[in-house]
Formats: structure tokens, sequence, C-alpha cells
């Protein structure tokens, strides 16, 4: 996990300390009012056959207290992307909620110092998938995604589309407390209905917190397995018993699990596949694959699956301008160690962390609309194209499920 220290000003510090923008107040569609000039950003159109439908789950872990804030259950958000049996009369779904969308610019640019306070509207930039479609029934392997620490599932949303557009049922995670900012369907005791993150700096730089950070997000990967297991099943596991799209249960084969995660995420993937058999394959995106160390400048504790290595198909993405490269190598040179091993390697060139997200389209248009300079880009990205980023990663990633969890 790499993520800038957050501000420290008294304004960043007065926010963090009450748990967020919502902890005062719910976040609502009218709590940012866009100006009449903010531009709205687009993401990249699918390139599968398949038209696309999308749902979001609210789901409860009742066996779980939250790690984060003095809530007796543990609250995942998810978001799952299909191949569409039709979508006609089916509205075109937003990117982000209002009230995630509203909380974005008080929250993100904290943590991504890149980012502007103000200029776009963020509300307004709409996915390709159409809101409830019915889904083709037709079994198709489920690829899982958990964003990069501190991130919220909405900026996986293009390659999510790419691969549900190919045959894929994508499900993308929210990891409430850890990620800017979540939309939950309604408020409950100790949060407010937009719920941001908790985080004050780099979760690196503390070891408990990064082990805390790593275990949550096993755990509600393995909650959300089973979820999807019960959906597959027939059963609605919607915490509030909301409609579910006509078909969508058939077109889930837990059987056939994949997870492609970035950053913090991507730690979490390679040590989830070691830990579950359910997972077939699994892709880290430039994450870590060992503990926080204990003291600046030593070497972390690999975790299990860099000590061990994994007997099922890995890969590892990185980019050439990460700056924490150096710190990334031994844990990932420790598991390509691994005689007989099933990881492979691979590398973006002029590119950075965030290029692995839908910032990769975002920064580019962000620049050009005066909202962020060069140096900005470079840094949240890299300076190379969308029109290469992109493709290169939607491609290496599904050409990796293509080959170990082929869409049949």
């Amino acid at each position: 996990m790499s993520r800038r220290a957050l501000a420290t000003s008294a304004a960043a510090a007065a926010l963090l300390l009450v748990g967020g923008f919502a902890r005062g107040q719910s976040a609502t569609a009218n709590s940012l009012t866009p100006a009449a000039d903010d531009i709205t950003l687009r993401l990249p159109a699918p390139t599968g056959p398949h038209s696309l439908g999308v749902t979001s789950l609210y789901l409860v872990d009742r066996s779980r207290h939250d790690p984060w804030e003095p809530i007796a259950v543990r609250e995942v958000m998810v978001s799952v992307f299909y191949p569409a049996r039709t979508v006609h009369g089916r509205p075109v779904a937003p990117q982000m909620t209002p009230g995630a969308a509203a909380a974005l610019p008080h929250v993100d640019p904290l943590l991504h110092p890149e980012l502007p306070t103000s200029g776009v509207a963020w509300a307004a930039t709409r996915t390709h998938a159409h809101t409830d479609a019915p889904a083709r029934p037709v079994r198709r392997p489920v690829l899982l995604y958990s964003p990069g620490g501190a991130d919220p599932r909405t900026l996986g949303t293009g390659l999510a589309e790419e691969l549900a557009s190919r045959g894929y049922v994508a499900v993308t995670i929210d990891h409430p407390g850890d990620g800017s900012e979540v939309e939950f369907p309604r408020g409950r005791a100790g949060r407010q209905q937009v719920r941001t993150t908790v985080f004050r700096g780099n979760p690196r730089t503390d070891p408990k917190l990064f082990r805390t950070v790593v275990a949550t997000r096993l755990a509600d990967i393995r909650f959300v397995l089973d979820q999807l297991a019960l959906l597959a099943a027939g059963r609605n596991p919607d915490a509030l018993g909301r409609p579910l799209p006509e078909g969508l249960g058939r077109a889930l084969d837990p059987r056939r699990v994949g997870l492609y995660s970035h950053s913090a995420g991507g730690t979490t993937a390679a040590q989830a596949m070691y830990e579950d058999r359910r997972i077939g394959a699994a892709v880290n995106l430039e994450g870590f694959l060992d503990d926080a160390p204990e003291r600046p400048g030593r070497p972390g504790q690999l975790l299990p699956v860099a000590r061990y290595g994994v007997d099922r198909p890995l890969l590892l993405l990185g980019t050439d301008g990460f700056p924490e490269r150096p710190a990334l190598e031994p844990s990932w040179s420790a598991l390509l160690a691994h005689r007989h091993g099933h990881t492979r390697r691979r590398q973006l060139a002029h590119a950075t962390h965030g290029v692995f997200t839908d910032h990769a389209a975002f920064a580019p248009q962000l620049q050009a609309a005066g909202l962020m300079t060069a140096a900005g880009r470079n840094s949240l990205v890299g300076a190379i194209d969308p029109a290469v980023s992109v493709p290169l990663v939607r491609g290496e990633v599904h050409s990796f499920f293509a080959r170990h969890l082929p869409a049949r």
C-alpha cells in the first residue's frame, strides 16, 4: 500500500478527527452544489461484446464488529457488473452515489494532493452499465476487486466494466472506514449514511495499523465470497432485502473465482488466494507482500504468500515510476524466487501507482481543464497517455484471466 500522508493543516486535522466529512452530517446530493462550469469526467468505454448491467449490494456481517469505529457489525458495500440480457428501459448508472460524490472533494485531495478541491462535477460521471438490468442467466467466472488503501471501489469502475463486457461478473468492494467515502442505503448507530476514511497518514508507517488493514480486508473478501455463494444458490444476501436484477444469481459461478486488486488490495488479493482455496487466480496491482517494517529502513516480515509461494496463478503487475518500488522489491523477489512457482511479473513503463485506477483516464482530463498540473498528473499516474495505459492494463488483466479462468 502506498498512501501519501494526509495534510496536516488544521482544517484537515479537524475533518479527520471527527471521522470524516459525514461525521457531523450526512452528505447528500445538495451537500455540494456543482458550479455551472464544473467539468464532467468521462470513463473509457468497455470494448467487449456484452451490454452491461450493474447493481449494488449492502452486506452485513453480524459475526464481526467494525475494526475502525464502535459499530456492532461489519458492513460492506459492493457493486456487481455483469453481462445484461437486455438494457431496454434501464437508466445508465452514475459512477458514484450522490453522497459519495459530494464527500469526494473534501476527502480525496487529502489522500491524493494532486486532485482538485473544486471544479469537477463528480456526481455527473456516468458508467456504461445500466442499473438493475436483467442478467444473462449463464454461469460466469466471478472476479473481485479490492481497491487501494483509502480508495473507494468506484475508482475501479473502468476495469470492472471491461471485464464484465468480456463475459465475467466483476464485483468491486468497499472497505468502510478504510475507503475514502462509502455511502450506505441507510444510516446506523455509530455512523452517518456516508462514511469516510479514518486514516490520518500512510498505514505502512504503522505496523499495527497495516496489519489491521490487511486482516480486515481478508475477512471482508471471505465474507463477500460467502454472500455471493448464497446469491448463486438463489438467495438474496442484501441486508435490506432490496430486489435483485432478474437472473443475477444464475449468472455467478462460485466455483470459478479470481481476484484483481490494487495496492493494499493487491496485498490482500495475493494473501487471500494463499489462504482460501475458492480463489483460483489473482492479480496483484502493485501491492506489498510483507508487513510494514517495525523501523524505517528495515525490511518488513514477509507475508505467508511471499514466504511459501502459491500453487495457483498469480500475476504481479507493477510500474517503473512507483516511488516505493525499492521497498516493494524484496517481497516480490521473495515470492518469485520459489521454484516451480505459478507467479509471473509484468511492468508498465512511463507509469506510476495510480495508473491502475480510473485516475489513468481522469488525470489527463483534469490537466487539460487546468485543474491538475503536469507534475501532479505524472505523480498520480505517470506521463503515459491513457490511449496507451488503459488498453495495456485492461489487456494484461483480461488476458491473464482468459487464460486461467476463461469466460466460456
